[in-house]
Parts: C-alpha cells; sequence; structure tokens
C-alpha cells in the first residue's frame, strides 16, 4: 500500500498538541500516511528564509494534500500568503449541532458554507484620504465566484442538498449582483438542484428563526466569514470549526485541497494538555472525505462526536479530559468501530 503523502504546516501555540492528536487518529487506520513537514511557526517565519513560503507551495503542488495547524499572524497572515500563492478560491466550512456541546440556541443547525475565498475589501487594505476620511475597494472576480458557484453546486447535488446563495445584490449591484449573476449562471448546469437566493442582512435572521430551512450556503468573501462565526456561536463552540481550502484546474476538478481548524493558537493553554482537538480532527476527517476515503472520515467523525455527546470531551466543551486523553478516548472508539 502506498502512502498517502500530505504536506503538514506547523503552527504555532497549540499547534504541536493539536499535531500529536492527529498522528494518534492517523497511525490506527488501516492507511500509510506520509505527513512532510513544513515549519511555519513565527520563530521560522523571522528566521529569514525568503524562500520559505516557496518552498510551502512547492510541496504542496506535489503533494495536492495539506493539513495546516493554527499560526500567530504577526505583521502578515500565512493563511493569507499561503491562499494567494496556491490560488484558493474557495472554502468550505462545515457548521452542524453536536450533541453534548451546550447552547442558548436550542434548534439544530446543519449548514455548509461555501465561501469565495478571495476578493471583497480582505484584499485591500485601504488607504487614508487626507486626515478624515478613509477608502478601500472591494474587488468580486468572475473566475473564483463561479469556481465556488460550481463547487456549491456539486458538493450539493453529492449530498442531495438545497443551495442558497446570499448577498446584498439591491444595494451592492455591481460586485454583488455580479456575483448572483455568475452563480445563476453556473446553476444552469445543475437543473436538479434547488437554488434561491437571500439578502445577506434577512439570511442571518431566517438561520436563527429556521435553520432547517439552509444547507449549502453560498456567499462572497466577507459575508463568510461572518456568517461562520455566527453559525459557531449557534452551535456553541467556535473551537469546534473546521474548513476544506480549494483551488482548481482549468476544468473545475480540486487542483490543491487544504485542511485546517478554525480556532487560533491559544498560547495561554499551549503546552498544558488543556487544548481540544476537534476541530483538527474534523479537519483531518475532511481530508478522508476528499481522498474518497468518507468511511474512514465517518468513523472518526462517529467516534468523536459520541465522545462528545458521552461527556468524553476537553474541559471547554463540558468535559474532564486533557488533550491526550480525549484523543485516546476518540481513538480507542474509532478502532471499535474499524473492527465490525
Amino acid at each position: 500500500m502506498s502512502a498517502i503523502r500530505i504536506t503538514e504546516l506547523l503552527g504555532d501555540g497549540i499547534g504541536p498538541e493539536l499535531r500529536e492528536s492527529v498522528y494518534a487518529v492517523a497511525e490506527a487506520m488501516p492507511l500509510k500516511f506520509q505527513f512532510i513537514p513544513m515549519d511555519l511557526t513565527l520563530e521560522n517565519r523571522e528566521s529569514g528564509d525568503r524562500d520559505l513560503f516557496d518552498k510551502v507551495v512547492a510541496s504542496m503542488n506535489d503533494t495536492k494534500l495539506s493539513i495546516k495547524y493554527p499560526t500567530i499572524t504577526k505583521t502578515v497572515s500565512p493563511n493569507g500568503i499561503i491562499r494567494r500563492k496556491c490560488n484558493f478560491s474557495v472554502i468550505l466550512r462545515p457548521v452542524i449541532s453536536i450533541k453534548g456541546i451546550k447552547s442558548h440556541f436550542t434548534e439544530e443547525v446543519f449548514l455548509y458554507i461555501v465561501r469565495v475565498a478571495t476578493g471583497g475589501t480582505y484584499d485591500d487594505p485601504g488607504r487614508m484620504i487626507g486626515k478624515d476620511a478613509a477608502v478601500s475597494i472591494r474587488i468580486v472576480e468572475r473566475d473564483p465566484c463561479r469556481q465556488a458557484a460550481h463547487f456549491a453546486f456539486e458538493f450539493a447535488r453529492k449530498k442531495k442538498l438545497r443551495v442558497t446563495s446570499s448577498s446584498k445584490h439591491t444595494i451592492q449591484r455591481a460586485t454583488d449582483g455580479l456575483f448572483e449573476a455568475v452563480v445563476a449562471g453556473e446553476g444552469k448546469r445543475f437543473p436538479d438542484i434547488k437554488h434561491n437566493v437571500e439578502l445577506f442582512d434577512a439570511l442571518l435572521a431566517k438561520i436563527i428563526l429556521h435553520p432547517e430551512d439552509y444547507q449549502v450556503v453560498l456567499v462572497l468573501n466577507e459575508y463568510g466569514d461572518f456568517l461562520s462565526d455566527m453559525a459557531s456561536g449557534l452551535i456553541g463552540s467556535i473551537g469546534t470549526g473546521a474548513s476544506g481550502n480549494y483551488s482548481f484546474t482549468g476544468d473545475d476538478k480540486v487542483d490543491i485541497a487544504m485542511f485546517d481548524p478554525s480556532g487560533g493558537t491559544a498560547p495561554d493553554i499551549a503546552g498544558q494538555n488543556k487544548c481540544n482537538p476537534a476541530a483538527i480532527l474534523l479537519a483531518f476527517g475532511m481530508l478522508l472525505d476528499h481522498i474518497d476515503r468518507y468511511d474512514l472520515g465517518h468513523d472518526l467523525r462517529v467516534a468523536m462526536l459520541g465522545a462528545i455527546a458521552d461527556g468524553e470531551c476537553t474541559r471547554d466543551i463540558g468535559g474532564k479530559l486533557g488533550t491526550r486523553e480525549f484523543t485516546r478516548v476518540v481513538v480507542d472508539r474509532m478502532k471499535d468501530k474499524l473492527k465490525k
């Protein structure tokens, strides 16, 4: 059996502990993995290696698979650099209620947020106009919108779900209007998939009122950022979120895929066996899905979600276990499933 080669982007803070959890899970699976480490810690980024990110991207182009641990943003964002250099145009963020995690919101949330990963105002830091005004340019490009739309509709077809695209196209007629026009055009290629359009401010309220009405939600860059955090708040934990980042070939096939947790480096608990590895394990599950081992990704998720539901989890989500102990519970439960 040939090993599955994965570029591993090392991070700061709790990164080493999350890495330990991933390795424990990977070693328990009936697959061989070859992790190719690339050091993106702040210390190494500040060491003066001007070719560091070129080496990272070369490895990612070689393996086509990557898992990334949280990194500190001091002056520039490593995520931003990687997204630009790898041409990531789509981010997939599942946000799903987890039994056992307490939340003030009682309804079940089952969302797949597909976010255009480029453009908006995030690509332009802006500039001052005189002393009392500032301006930034909001950029929306056709190709990333079309790639995100194609990804969303194809994803919805595989899972037999509905697609909702959302923006402020009635106000932002040029930028958001272009987005909705591109989505509508791509939707014609998927006549079997139900597609409706919502204004973004109304969408936020409606998801809270009737979350069951929304499944795959397709949005522009900033909107996806806002929506992901809001939805994570509804399920009671920002720390259980994972994302997939994708670039594409000319025929709309995924080229490079990178999977990472949505949380930060948590320096206040780093090295103390306190961090919650749920997000990085969900990210690893997404990687397994991507390489057509949904069976193993499913087993990992069932094992981890079952442990959380039974209270065998870390303190931040109501349990009493440390990082290693929670990981061991997940591994043991997963092994039991693999034997069946």
